[in-house]
């Protein structure tokens, strides 16, 4: 998987080149999967079969049209302003830079620094049982965290044959699970107690299983933090695109297998019920040997996150630095190309709510900002529609098929889901009053840079 090559050089400050790595669709769709498929996203899974059994898989088929929707839209953008914003570039030209900065920050800069720590608090978890006593409380995750800080400050070389080795081991550690568990060569298929998955088709027939799409859509949201790196990729003409919907189909076959396979080893009790059903799943496939696959799975999933947290997200804060959307010192790059004050800022913002907060309110406050993230998929959506009206003669190296339908239905999608993303009645109130603070506090600061720093209109896009 390494498809790296030297493609041509940068001057550093001292006038030395440096040779700049491109990174091809290997690497590509590692980032996409390593985003996508996280420890929440196994717990989602595994949830989400044992309420819905075959619905749920119908929710999933769901989710992945609509995951290709949003990714139809982000490729759109993307190769119309290949530019480091991301989102907030292509939003500054359809609808303002007020919309721009307030999407970016609730949909990905707040959502990045709530979710790490979630991970890193389940990976300390899991190595305090399998390595007990070997480190402090929170230093393992921490000494991760660190790690990949470096890492990423060292440049896309290295962040990407990081990222593809642990996206293989992610990826075979699941596909392993999944393909033991599915045909019992490990431990043979007990006879299960209590209520079992369902597989009956009532759900799909009657319609209920709608009411998971929204549980179903987060085992694949995020490919689009591929676009960031746009600058850093072969070929991104035909790789942008082809990464992510081929990422998304590879990420729906693995968890497909992945759940069924859980079925056949675990009640919908202990699928729903367990904190960390994934490791009660590899615990009952792999019998003693089953915490060290989880872990494997677990460790590998945050790791990822954070690589590529650490790679995308630090790269959005320069692209909008450099439209003067955000402060100018995190336009900053070392002599390896990499955006340096980002990453540290997100580094220690992550630290915050990790040693600040327990787990159990970070759950809370990472399902409040994911629902902002929805936001950005809506605007993203928006900005197609409003860029096919205001730009059509702006070059288009790819075209959403059939639009605008994705558009209207990803729009109307990401609505229904942000009504209905909260586990249980009595979190809702909780879940909407944190997003809603979280927005207007995030729409304050942005009108406040927008009309007083950068002197513009909250809605005045760019000039074509």
């Amino acid at each position: 998987m390494n498809d790296i090559t030297n493609v041509g050089t940068i001057m550093t400050a001292d006038k030395s080149a440096t040779k700049i790595q491109k990174l091809g669709l290997p690497t590509m769709m590692a980032i996409c999967i390593g985003l996508v498929i996280v420890q929440g996203s196994m717990i989602s899974a595994l949830q989400g079969i044992g309420i819905g059994g075959m619905g749920f898989i119908f929710a999933m088929i769901t989710a992945l049209i609509l995951a290709q929707f949003n990714a139809m839209s982000f490729a759109e953008l993307s190769l119309m302003f290949p530019e480091e914003g991301t989102l907030a570039t292509y939003t500054q030209k359809a609808i303002g830079h007020f919309p721009a900065i307030v999407s970016v920050f609730a949909g990905y800069v707040v959502v990045a620094v709530l979710a790490i720590p979630v991970e890193m608090f389940l990976v300390d978890a899991m190595l305090s049982q399998l390595l007990p006593g070997l480190l402090p409380e929170k230093i393992g995750p921490l000494l991760i965290l660190l790690l990949f800080t470096a890492t990423n400050l060292i440049g896309t070389d290295v962040f990407a044959r990081i990222q593809n080795v642990l996206a293989f081991i992610l990826v075979s550690a699941l596909i392993l699970t999944g393909v033991v568990a599915i045909s019992g060569a490990s431990e043979p298929h007990p006879v299960l107690s209590g209520a079992t998955v369902d597989w009956g088709f009532a759900g799909v027939l009657d319609g209920s299983f709608i009411g998971l799409v929204g549980l179903a859509l987060w085992t694949m949201v995020g490919v689009e933090f591929i676009c960031p790196m746009i600058k850093e990729v072969k070929n991104p003409h035909q790789n942008i695109p082809r990464s992510m919907h081929l990422s998304l189909f590879m990420i729906f076959f693995i968890f497909a297998a992945f759940v069924y396979g859980a079925s056949l080893y675990l009640n919908v009790d202990e699928l729903v019920g367990s904190p960390l059903p994934f490791l009660d799943y590899a615990n009952a496939v792999f019998g003693k040997s089953g915490l060290i696959i989880a872990t494997a799975m677990g460790l590998a999933a945050t790791c990822c996150t954070m690589n590529t947290v650490l790679a995308a997200v630090p790269r959005m804060l320069q692209g909008m630095a450099e439209q003067g959307q955000a402060f100018p010192q995190l336009k900053a790059k070392n002599r390896f190309d990499a955006p340096w004050v980002g990453i540290l800022m997100i580094t220690g913002l992550t630290t915050i709510p990790y040693f600040g907060l327990g787990i159990e309110s970070l759950i809370t406050l990472v399902i409040a900002a994911t629902t902002s993230w929805l936001l950005a998929y809506i605007v993203a959506h928006i900005n197609v529609i409003v860029l096919r009206k205001r730009m059509p003669d702006h070059p288009r190296p790819y075209r959403t098929p059939f639009y605008p339908l994705p558009q209207i239905l990803g729009i109307a999608a990401m609505l229904y889901v942000a009504l209905n993303n909260s586990p249980s009645p009595e979190m809702t109130e909780m879940v909407y009053s944190i997003t809603g603070g979280i927005l207007l506090v995030l729409c304050v600061i942005g009108a406040i840079w927008v009309k007083l720093f950068m002197k513009r209109g909250l809605f005045e896009p760019d000039s074509k």
